[in-house]
């Protein structure tokens, strides 16, 4: 019989993560109240750990928008091709 991973999301990690950072808890309490593994908690807490200073670095936040910026042009261009095909196909007399 085979076991599945199950997934987590992005904000139960960070909770997770953060609760383990606090060091108020044991990594068994928190383990035994999440319901999964010390050493996975370990890799949530030493994941954040690491990443902590992205969140205040400036270079990164640049990165981060130059890159939103570039999704939303990509959006609107893909946006305008479809319309054009759509006037096309419209034009052609084209029916899919």
């Amino acid at each position: 019989m085979t076991t599945r991973r199950k997934a987590h999301s992005a904000s139960f990690k960070a909770k997770v993560a953060l609760e383990a950072l606090k060091e108020q808890k044991t990594l068994a309490e928190i383990s035994s109240e999440y319901k999964i593994h010390a050493t996975q908690i370990r890799h949530y807490r030493d994941k954040l750990r690491d990443g902590m200073e992205l969140v205040f670095s400036t270079n990164h936040s640049k990165e981060l928008k130059a890159k939103n910026e570039l999704i939303d042009k990509l959006y609107r261009q893909v946006g305008k091709l479809n319309t054009e095909y759509d006037w096309l196909k419209k034009k052609l007399g084209i029916d899919d």
